[in-house]
């Protein structure tokens, strides 16, 4: 697939799970080769936003659900902030902080019922810092949050989520932050491979699905997800926060029972969705509005926990070398170009987060 001069108009999920992956210096050159624009990180790594550095790649940096209910204390969301985030503005873009990772797929009661208020803790922080409207605060959602999604003009929230989300989507709104919502229509067709057509969770030409309640067409799975989630945004009685998807991708390898999960069907997934971002598609229900898609993953993940498809989601193989081909071709130097080592970042960054440590410790 070619991909148009430019940017590439695609997110991708840069996961760490793993003991052979190639140092930040080196995947700043590969992203960049493959003229990727925006990422998303699951923490705040400073050896990899030092990598990035006077790129323009835009950023998304994580706090991770073991933080969540710190960053309550206003105290600490600021030092958070001062470390992770201010000593690499402007010169590493980053735009938004997720407060946690799907936090209603857990039981964590304390975590969720801390979610919010930790949001608005960050948030807080980011404008007495002077860096509110540059930096915005969301969290991001498994669909799994859904309790009804078809057809998607009947999509709701699971009732147990709802006295969360509701507060949760005023504070998206007052901030103008998007609603992250973690898409995989892999999942669907794992759970009933007999039922759920290939071809409707492949992208491939079907005749898709009508939503009798709006009488629009559904040709694909993913964007039936998405819009569901929209009308359960409108439920609650919002129509003014995107919905973004900050996860989407399909296994290129999976145990015995894990169907579906091959390169050719993976290669498929990405290069068709891949496609429909090139052409700045929007979801039925938004046609106007292009889907802004974070694909998961940069890299198989070695040390992942679960079935062995968790650790086969990646665009590329720790080497560099691609897992299948959808056209996103990239350089990776050689070992030596930066000295093989996770710690191999511009001299400007290591005094970024030296800057930072002695700024906390004088607080």
């Amino acid at each position: 697939m070619m991909m148009r001069a430019g940017a590439t108009p695609i997110g991708i999920n840069y996961g760490q799970i793993a003991d052979n992956l190639p140092s930040p210096a080196r995947v700043s050159w590969l992203l960049r080769s493959m003229q990727v624009s925006k990422v998303k990180l699951y923490d705040a790594d400073p050896y990899v936003l030092g990598a990035f550095l006077d790129t323009g790649v835009e950023f998304v940096v994580g706090i991770g659900n073991e933080n969540v209910s710190a960053m309550v204390d206003p105290a600490a969301a600021r030092a958070w902030i001062q470390r992770h985030v201010q000593p690499f503005l402007p010169a590493t873009r980053i735009t938004c902080i997720t407060v946690g990772n799907e936090v209603f797929k857990g039981n964590d009661t304390e975590l969720k019922a801390n979610l919010l208020p930790a949001m608005q803790s960050v948030y807080q922080a980011l404008a007495a810092l002077g860096l509110q409207g540059r930096v915005n605060v969301t969290t991001a959602h498994s669909l799994d949050i859904m309790g009804s999604s078809f057809p998607p003009s009947a999509g709701a929230f699971r009732a147990d989520v709802v006295p969360y989300m509701q507060p949760i989507l005023s504070f998206l709104s007052m901030a103008r932050s998007p609603f992250l919502i973690n898409c995989y229509p892999y999942f669907a067709y794992k759970a009933d491979p007999g039922n759920v057509p290939l071809e409707y969770v492949l992208f491939q030409p079907n005749a898709g699905v009508t939503d009798t309640n709006t009488r629009l067409n559904y040709d694909n799975m993913l964007y039936a997800q998405v819009d569901s989630v929209y009308a359960a945004i409108q439920a609650l009685g919002h129509a003014d926060i995107d919905v973004k998807i900050s996860e989407t991708g399909w296994p290129s390898r999976g145990d015995p029972d894990e169907a579906g999960a091959t390169p050719e069907y993976a290669g498929t997934y990405t290069g068709n969705l891949l496609r429909r971002i090139e052409m700045k598609q929007g979801t039925p229900l938004r046609p106007s509005v292009p889907i802004d898609v974070y694909v998961f993953a940069l890299f198989n993940e070695n040390l992942k926990p679960g079935p062995a498809s968790e650790r086969n989601y990646g665009l590329f193989y720790p080497d560099g070398t691609p897992v299948y081909n959808v056209g996103l071709r990239g350089y990776l130097p050689p070992m030596d170009y930066s000295r093989g080592t996770r710690k191999a970042v511009p001299l400007l960054a290591l005094i970024l987060i030296a800057v930072a440590a002695i700024t906390l410790s004088l607080s």
